[in-house]
């Protein structure tokens, strides 16, 4: 183990990955980084994945496996994976089961944030699929203070975020927090940067370095096919917007996210998705004390039918496109994915709304 640079605990949380699974460890063992423990938690996988988690670990001293002796939903076994990280690392990697980083993703990252210590947040961009994500800052921009960049976010959507596989954290800050990631909401690696962020800076290595697969299933895939970053934005809005804006910035910014999701949800009408869908954005409007309108739905609902008229062959065709797309996202939809992933956001919610978010 090298004395000279400091160490990264990685860890992937595992659940039936045995078709990925071997690509992910060889990609962290071809890292050009050479001080790196690595620990991989099994959630009751039925498709042998822990076995080959386990032959990987007899080969390589660095690698240990755990197998979780119950069933946790998604997000409590990302928290329950990150305890197991090093209490001697600096810095922690999550690498999901399905998914693989490039050879220079810990050196990169890993010199970025040792050249400057104020960061708490590595992140770089990604290729998700065969599209490269998570870009909009200006090169050469390697450094941005945490405020700045939740405000780039809130107020011009500027996304860098990624998710949890295209980012390194400082491992103090996961040590800090007994549950890392809040399993309440599905977007949940969004919600901790903006907590992080208010007492660290972001960096961002201008370089492709972790790939995620697109596949049925996946929890992008189920936060896709449910559109979540409508309630996910929301939600951090409600809870750290009067951290990063002002009053005023606060209430204009909620009011256009809130009419968007509307829209969105009236052309949503049209594309007749099933009752699981209608079920989890009501649900998820009402317990973010914004509340269900349908009177905004109505208007959401008229203003795509206004905008049809406007081009009506164009329109159609899209419309028509959207509902056969969807129609096979929603029987590909299953309850036990459901069960997997959500949970009532009651729980583990960090309460700082007024009566007067409630109003929008």
């Amino acid at each position: 183990m090298s004395t000279t640079t400091p160490l990264v605990s990685i860890v992937t949380p595992v659940y039936n990955n045995a078709q990925h699974l071997e690509e992910c460890i060889e990609s962290v063992l071809a890292q050009t980084y050479p001080n790196w423990d690595y620990t991989i938690v099994d959630n009751c996988s039925s498709d042998g994945s822990a076995e080959i988690a386990r032959r990987f670990a007899e080969k390589d001293p660095r690698i240990r496996v755990i197998e979780n002796k119950r069933f946790l939903r998604a997000l409590e076994n990302h928290n329950a994976a990150l305890r197991y990280i090093s209490p001697a690392s600096r810095y922690c990697k999550v690498v999901f089961g399905d998914d693989w980083i490039f050879p220079e993703c810990l050196e990169k990252m890993v010199s970025l944030a040792e050249k400057h210590p104020s960061v708490g947040i590595v992140g770089a961009y990604a290729l998700e699929g065969t599209q490269v994500r998570w870009t909009g800052l200006p090169y050469p921009s390697h450094l941005i203070s945490g405020r700045e960049i939740c405000r780039e976010h809130l107020l011009r959507d500027l996304f860098v975020f990624g998710s949890a596989n295209s980012v390194l954290y400082r491992a103090d800050l996961v040590r800090g927090r007994d549950l890392f990631y809040n399993e309440a909401h599905m977007n949940a690696d969004d919600e901790v940067c903006f907590e992080l962020l208010k007492d660290c800076d972001f960096g961002f290595v201008h370089q492709v370095l972790t790939f995620t697969r697109l596949r049925p299933g996946s929890m992008s895939a189920m936060s896709g096919n449910m559109q979540t970053s409508f309630p996910g934005f929301l939600n951090i809005l409600l809870t750290y917007g009067r951290d990063y804006l002002s009053a005023e910035e606060y209430e204009a910014r909620l009011h256009r996210h809130v009419c968007e999701y509307y829209r969105f949800l009236g052309k949503c009408v049209m594309l007749n998705h099933n009752t699981t869908f209608w079920d989890y954005h009501t649900t998820r409007l009402a317990e973010l004390g914004v509340g269900f309108s349908r009177l905004r739905l109505v208007k959401g609902t008229l203003q795509t039918l206004f905008e049809a008229l406007l081009n009506p062959k164009d329109s159609v065709a899209r419309l028509l496109k959207r509902r056969y797309n969807q129609r096979w996202a929603d029987r590909k939809f299953d309850h036990e994915m459901r069960e997997l992933f959500f949970r009532p956001i009651g729980q583990n919610s960090t309460e700082k709304r007024s009566s007067s978010d409630t109003a929008h």
